[in-house]
């Protein structure tokens, strides 16, 4: 299984839906708290182009935020993902 990483925030709901979706297919992630650490938000926003959390890789490859991997698991794409 790829590394994966969630950038989550504070009283996020999609970043909750998105770690429960990946705890359903069994996957690990390592979660990073944009809010916990002074220019984070800004640095992850650089990185992505994107101003909302979650944002979630699954190895090199950028997926989004919930919404993206949603749309992944119901195209039943996240599974091959996710096996590497």
């Amino acid at each position: 299984m790829p590394e994966i990483v969630v950038y989550t925030g504070r009283l996020c709901p999609y970043c909750t839906m998105a770690k429960r979706l990946l705890e359903r297919k069994g996957a690990t992630y390592t979660e990073i708290d944009v809010d916990s650490q002074p220019g984070l938000r800004q640095e992850l926003m650089e990185k992505t182009k994107r101003r909302t959390v979650p944002q979630i890789y699954i190895g090199d490859r950028h997926i989004g935020g919930f919404d993206d991997l949603q749309a992944l698991d119901m195209q039943n794409a996240l599974d091959p993902l996710l096996a590497g």
